[in-house]
């Protein structure tokens, strides 16, 4: 089973955003019609426009990146066995047919030789005989992976390396994709300009220390507004957390809820799920003789189940009397963990009755439909804003690099279009709610969140109202809004956050207000 974002603009905030987005790029591209490296910059933005949202997956070295964007797709397509491939930058994209392609930083590229794994280990990409082309041999810059899958035809899909690796250059491959002023932030000149290759992050956290912040503060859009604008924080492979206790996920959803506490004082992220990569993934692709093997164990006495999974290779082992052969069970501890085996028994226990109910289940309490509706809401809803900043973002930089040029005309239109496009300012809101701690009741600020697009950008969502709503109703709870809000953005007691929040608030409302029909 395969999931995608939902795209489609809610109103005609959005394509009016690209609209206007493509059109300046186009300007740009006139004025700088003999520069061959500002075009080269140009015709990126120009492309990323029209391509599908970029989202990168990012985090430190071991956090579950591969798995997780696995369970994303619905299928293996990303190695997660520790190879070479996991150092470099991979870009996810959908294709007709299943193609791996090697690039090398002067553009050269070379066919990727694919291994089919076993267990959870999917796929393995051979790098070691690159047949580049009479030059020579490269260094690989990136991988581009092309694979039919639904999920990738609405998302390109950005695998990172760990931003902890040992080895400082890995480090950075991740860095320079996120950052657009370069990994070290001190670039300098027309030839250091450089774009951010993705729209919205995903960022997992196995926990949080201060190489977690750091590296949020440096790709977060705060630093001059340039960064990525969407940011997600994941708890990884959460089932860990609780050491593969049935109840993993509840002591991960208190992490998280740490997490989520700590962040809040930064802004850093716009929500904090946990979710259990390799549960997920397993769920999405669970077989039907793993489910009567997990029919099997259910009949074995609690107490005497709970001994054979102390531990994976105590479950796998021979001599342990269980109705499952020792291969299989090995397999199941590969594909599902503790934690897994231990819920999926339950489960039958409880009455699931087949193999679908069983993988809808299972995928329900690894926390991936959450994750999917955060990133939905967030990220798929909002997937022309979020692409329409990049390229703005990206064409202030270009424009601020040709001082006492055409370039002074344009520049002034962008920083516009940056500074005063309302959904880049909802986002920005969202992310910082926690943060400005605004002295607003608590129903309040929930009518805040909720104005601002925070469950949903469709105008029945904005106003807390059902979907069957008619127009009449919906015109009236948003005229009703936009005076509540505009009331409160005006009270003389409204400190100047409040006041701005407010105002964005009632702009949000005349914008539900302009969209729907007379």
């Amino acid at each position: 089973m395969t999931h995608r974002f939902d795209t489609a603009a809610p109103g005609g905030q959005a394509p009016r955003i690209l609209a206007e987005a493509h059109e300046l790029v186009g300007a740009a591209a006139r004025v700088f019609g003999r520069d061959e490296y500002a075009r080269t910059l140009l015709a990126d933005c120009e492309f990323r426009l029209r391509e599908p949202l970029r989202v990168a997956l990012a985090g430190s070295i071991k956090a579950g990146k591969s798995t997780l964007l696995n369970a994303l797709v619905g299928q293996a397509v990303a190695p997660t066995d520790a190879t070479e491939c996991t150092r470099v930058v991979t870009w996810y994209r959908d294709a007709s047919t299943p193609t791996v392609t090697a690039h090398a930083a002067d553009g050269a590229r070379a066919n990727v030789i694919v291994r089919r794994g076993s267990g959870a280990h999917g796929l393995t990409f051979d790098l070691s005989a690159l047949s580049w082309d009479a030059y020579g041999p490269r260094e690989v810059d990136h991988l581009e992976v092309g694979w039919p899958s639904a999920a990738l035809a609405q998302t390109t899909i950005i695998d990172t390396p760990g931003t902890s690796s040992l080895s400082r250059e890995v480090s950075l491959r991740t860095a320079r994709l996120l950052t657009p002023a370069g990994a070290d932030g001190n670039a300098r000149g027309r030839s250091a300009i450089s774009a951010p290759g993705a729209d919205a992050v995903v960022y997992l956290l196995r926990r949080l220390d201060a190489t977690d912040v750091s590296f949020l503060e440096q790709i977060g859009a705060g630093a001059g507004g340039a960064g990525p604008l969407g940011v997600i924080g994941v708890v990884s492979r959460a089932d860990e957390i609780g050491a593969g206790r049935i109840d993993a996920l509840h002591s991960a959803r208190d992490v998280a809820a740490r997490f989520a506490g700590e962040l809040e004082r930064t802004g850093l992220c716009q929500a904090v799920i946990p979710v259990a990569g390799l549960l997920a993934f397993a769920a999405s692709t669970l077989r039907q003789p793993e489910f009567a093997a997990f029919e099997a164990l259910s009949t074995v006495p609690a107490e005497d189940l709970g001994i054979a999974l102390l531990s994976a290779d105590r479950f796998a082992r021979a001599d342990i009397a269980l109705p499952v052969a020792p291969e299989l069970r090995a397999q199941l501890a590969d594909r599902f963990g503790l934690f897994g085996i231990r819920m999926a028994t339950m489960l039958i226990r409880l009455g699931v009755r087949d193999s679908s109910s069983l993988a809808a289940e299972l995928a329900a309490r690894s926390g991936i439909e959450e994750l999917r509706s955060v990133l939905e809401i967030q990220f798929g809803q909002r997937a022309e804003e979020l692409k329409a900043h990049s390229a703005l973002s990206t064409l202030n930089r270009i424009l601020s690099a040709y001082p006492g040029t055409e370039a002074d005309r344009l520049l002034p239109r962008v920083r516009a279009r940056l500074a005063d496009v309302h959904g880049f300012t909802e986002l920005r809101l969202l992310g910082r709610l926690r943060t400005d701690e605004l002295p607003l009741p608590p129903p309040v600020l929930a009518d805040l969140h909720r104005i601002l697009g925070g469950t949903g950008v469709a105008p029945h969502l904005r106003l807390g109202l059902p979907a069957e709503a008619d127009p009449n109703t919906l015109r009236t709870a948003a005229s009703t809004a936009v005076r509540t809000w505009r009331a409160r953005a005006a009270h003389p007691l409204a400190d100047q956050s409040t006041a701005t929040a407010c105002r964005a608030a009632a702009r949000s409302a005349e914008g539900v207000l302009a969209e729907l029909p007379r």
